[in-house]
């Protein structure tokens, strides 16, 4: 049996992915002791014990957590920032590429994307490919995402009875345009530049949405929605959790509105594409404590095992 130890189990990722772990037969959860989940060595003895180790910690606890690997076997899944820009890394997007799965499948180390960079990767990474988006394109996008993605701290104060009345509306971040998602943002997908990033934080628990507006005169060829969507639909085509929705589908856009928090709870994302032939939308939808981080982590412990990459996850 496959002995699995998540480091960091108690935060919100953490948590997300026992749920999803706990019931699975030919996984065995290695429990650390409450109050020695902190104890450097007894984290190391839990992390060379087991066959794979997911990390759900801030950065440095992180990069020193993978310096106690003493073993050759031990494989590492880490969910933090801290790797994701490294090429002795694989990126945990399968469906980036054949080659970022056949990584994600031979590694010993891989980085689970961020939330944000998933929805954004899921758009810019294949119209690069494809030549339609110039490398230097000045990129802007938008985004939306429920308050789950603030971390504990974050959520006790979305869910406290008497919290500041800012509270009950979307609030607007990263302002210095310094968000920590930005360079793997820029060198996975491969742009010249960093994007301008507008990211917002909202009164609803999980879900993200991330808008990507394009105007098609600096495209480097000339498209219309329906050609930006065929493309999109060969690039993910087979592809079990990302999927290229039909415009005005009933789960899509229904009164003219496209939800945030419709694939809470799942693994899926959806690729929408609107617009007209002057200015174009594409749409990244999926859960951010999906897609956006456990549900990640988890579809790339399964490729890693050679098993079914669905395997638990919906």
């Amino acid at each position: 049996m496959t002995k699995v130890f998540i480091d960091g189990q108690e935060g919100t990722t953490g948590l997300k992915i026992v749920e999803r772990l706990k019931n699975r037969t030919d996984i065995e959860l290695l429990k650390i002791n409450d109050e020695k989940r902190k104890d450097t060595d007894e984290r190391k003895k839990f992390i060379n014990a087991s066959d794979f180790t997911i990390l759900c910690l801030p950065d440095n606890a992180a990069m020193e957590a993978v310096s106690l690997v003493e073993n050759d076997h031990t494989r590492i899944i880490d969910a933090s920032t801290a790797h994701r820009i490294n090429p002795n890394w694989a990126y945990g997007f399968p469906e980036l590429s054949s080659e970022h799965r056949e990584k994600i499948r031979t590694s010993k180390r891989v980085a689970v994307p961020g939330c944000y960079a998933s929805g954004f990767l899921s758009m810019v990474y294949p119209l690069v490919q494809s030549g339609i988006l110039p490398k230097d394109y000045p990129v802007s996008v938008h985004a939306v995402s429920g308050y789950s993605g603030a971390g504990k701290k974050g959520i006790a104060q979305y869910e406290a009875p008497d919290r500041a009345k800012e509270f009950d509306s979307p609030r607007q971040y990263a302002l210095t345009q310094q968000h920590k998602h930005l360079p793997e943002m820029r060198i996975i997908s491969g742009l010249d530049h960093e994007p301008t990033f507008n990211p917002y934080v909202c009164d609803y628990y999980a879900g993200m949405t991330v808008s990507l507006p394009l105007h098609a005169r600096l495209l480097a060829k000339q498209v219309t929605p329906a050609d930006i969507r065929e493309m999109f639909a060969g690039h993910y085509k087979d592809c079990n959790f990302v999927k290229v929705a039909e415009l005005n589908g009933k789960d899509v856009l229904p009164d003219g509105f496209i939800g945030a928090n419709t694939l809470e709870n799942t693994n899926q994302m959806q690729i929408i594409v609107s617009g007209n032939e002057m200015r174009l939308l594409v749409v990244s939808r999926l859960d951010n404590l999906g897609k956006g981080a456990s549900g990640a982590a988890v579809q790339c412990l399964n490729i890693m095992m050679g098993i079914d990459e669905t395997t638990g996850l919906l």
